[in-house]
Parts: C-alpha cells; structure tokens; sequence
C-alpha cells in the first residue's frame, strides 16, 4: 500500500494534496477555531478584564500570570497592572475563556501560527493581548 501510494505520487507530483505555507494560508479554518489570544475592550475602550483570577485559576497548564491593582478612573473594581500569557506552555484549551465572567479573554484572533528566535518572543504581554484584533467578530466586550 506505501509503495503504491509512493510511486502513484512520484508519477504525478500535481496530485498530492500540499500547501505552500506560509506563502499559502489554509481556508479551512472555521470560527470556532481557537487562535492566540486577546483581551478586550469595552465601549468606553478601558480594558474589559477585571483582575479576577478566574482565568488563571481554571488553566491546567498555569501559563496566565496576573498582578492586579486598581483603577485609576473611580470605578471602584481592580484591573490589571500586568497580564502574561506563556504560549510555549499554554495547550490553548479555551478554559480561560470559559472561565471569563467578563468575556474579557478570547482566542478568536485568527492568528494560528506564532514563530519567534527566542523564549521572550512566545511571552504575551498586556499590550500585546490588547492590540490584537478579533477576527471572526465584534471587538467590544461586556458593560461595565
């Protein structure tokens, strides 16, 4: 069966079912599909997550790591000072968006592939989670 295939794919090389990546992005990719992640924003564009622990608590792997404090706006709950999310040891299970009650974390950004040359590049800041951009929907999160 191997040889078979083998010498039916040697004879006719436009037949084999491949993609030029990264030249060529797959299609096949639905919405329900989990990327990297993002934090969002709400309407008044101060950012949606609250600083509960929520996300960090429900992931298996413990790649979330939060510092709260509180805002500097009089609204009278926390948010955070810094967010981190380690990709390298993230299994992106989706548990963290589960967990959300805010819907404050997502993984709908369509990004699917994440390369970089060392550790630091596989590190997700604040910044970084906030400037990446929903792709299959809206942007805005919950109210206040």
């Amino acid at each position: 069966v191997t040889f078979k295939h083998f010498f039916t794919n040697l004879k006719d090389i436009n037949a084999m079912d491949t993609m030029q990546y990264p030249q060529e992005q797959p299609t096949d990719i639905s919405s329900r599909y989990r990327g990297l992640h993002r934090l969002t924003h709400r309407e008044d564009n101060s950012i949606a997550c609250v600083a509960c622990f929520m996300c960090s608590t429900a992931c298996p792997s413990n790649c979330i790591f939060i510092e709260a404090t509180e805002r500097l706006d009089n609204i009278d709950e926390k948010m955070p000072q810094s967010f981190f999310i380690d990709t390298l040891e993230c299994i992106f299970c989706g548990y963290c968006v589960e967990a959300c009650p805010c819907d404050a974390i997502r993984m709908d950004t369509g990004i699917f592939s994440l390369t970089g040359n060392k550790r630091e590049d596989f590190v997700m800041d604040k910044d970084t989670l906030l400037s990446h951009k929903g792709a299959y929907g809206e942007e805005s999160s919950c109210a206040k």
